[in-house]
């Protein structure tokens, strides 16, 4: 892999023989020097943690805030997206394997090199509400989504992650006060099916959403239901729990449709019919707002009232056709809505 000049890493340690520690992924990899960890895109460079990809970005686009999907986060809005190469999972259904996984096949590292005032810049000048980092794992190049985040934060702008959920408690605590919204893919409810397909853990995901609560950041999950993976009612049912009850009911959950891609074209896509029972049992567990993507656009992404039924967003495919709230409230019966509406 050719190697750029890079960026100081934040959140690491020095350790014994010239080694660092990384405190910012579960992973929390010792490297030695001269070598990069599970992510390959920080580096051990003369005993100082090196991040390869904070001038390499790989993607720049204006994509709704749907598309996320955040469906409670300033709904009709757009928001400027942008990713660098690398990922610290290794899935094996990934979408965007093409830049998630590049550095770890020893590919080019490469990338555009665009300043984060610049980022934010465009952002403004495109009327962007929202700067979204994306694609890839924002995990991996968190100080320029630091670094950007500090000053969309300055301009008036709020910030999103699309996220594995495998931050460390003090990853998290440190970019909290420039986070605004997050969706995590809670991936799956088996620890073993974390260690075979994502190369990973359940837990720091689990400790990971708590800690985002906790802190404050807007936070919806997404599910991707895989056949023969996770899509069985009880594996289904634990995740539908945990939410409810560890993060709270009215945190949207957003159950996806499985299309074969990556190491897994094979696995056929996921029949309506699962995805329908996994709404079912998010309603049992209480949750209040559920969503069906990757089908057709229909009922499944509305919005509506969790007291009264009303429909208060209605949305086709990424775009929002119409929003019904008064305040962050129904019309109809006054319930108050949760979410970031203005």
């Amino acid at each position: 892999m050719t190697q750029r000049n890079g960026h100081e890493a934040m959140l690491y340690e020095s350790a014994d023989d010239g080694a660092v520690r990384c405190r910012l992924c579960g992973h929390e990899c010792l490297i030695k020097p001269g070598e990069t960890g599970i992510c390959r895109v920080r580096k051990n460079i003369d005993g100082k943690l090196i991040s390869l990809n904070y001038d390499a970005l790989v993607a720049v686009n204006i994509d709704p805030i749907e598309k996320k999907p955040l469906f409670h986060f300033l709904p009709g809005t757009m928001s400027l997206s942008l990713a660098a190469a690398g990922c610290n999972f290794q899935c094996s259904f990934c979408q965007n394997w093409q830049i998630s996984q590049s550095p770890r096949s020893g590919k080019v590292l490469t990338g555009q090199s665009v300043p984060p005032a610049d980022l934010v810049e465009s952002a403004e000048r495109n009327g962007c509400k929202s700067m979204s980092f994306t694609y890839t794992e924002p995990t991996v190049f968190f100080e320029l989504c630091y670094d950007t985040a500090k000053l969309a934060h300055d301009a008036g702008i709020k910030n999103c992650f699309v996220s594995n959920g495998f931050m460390t408690p003090l990853a998290v605590r440190t970019i909290a006060p420039y986070l605004d919204a997050i969706n995590v893919d809670l991936k799956a409810f088996r620890d073993e099916t974390y260690r075979r397909v994502m190369k990973a853990r359940l837990q720091p995901v689990l400790t990971c959403l708590a800690e985002l609560v906790a802190a404050g950041v807007w936070v919806e999950v997404t599910t991707l239901v895989v056949p023969g993976m996770n899509d069985s009612e009880a594996e289904l049912s634990d995740i539908a729990g945990f939410i409810a009850g560890e993060l709270g009911v009215d945190v949207p959950w957003h159950v996806s449709r499985f299309h074969g891609d990556y190491k897994m074209t094979e696995t056929p896509s996921t029949p309506m019919e699962t995805l329908e029972t996994a709404m079912e049992i998010g309603r049992r567990a209480g949750l209040k707002y559920l969503y069906c993507g990757n089908v057709p656009a229909g009922q499944y992404e509305n919005t509506n009232c969790p007291n009264c039924g009303a429909m208060l967003i209605r949305r086709t495919g990424f775009s929002t056709a119409e929003i019904r709230l008064a305040e962050a409230r129904c019309p109809n019966c006054s319930t108050e809505i949760a979410g970031v509406w203005n």
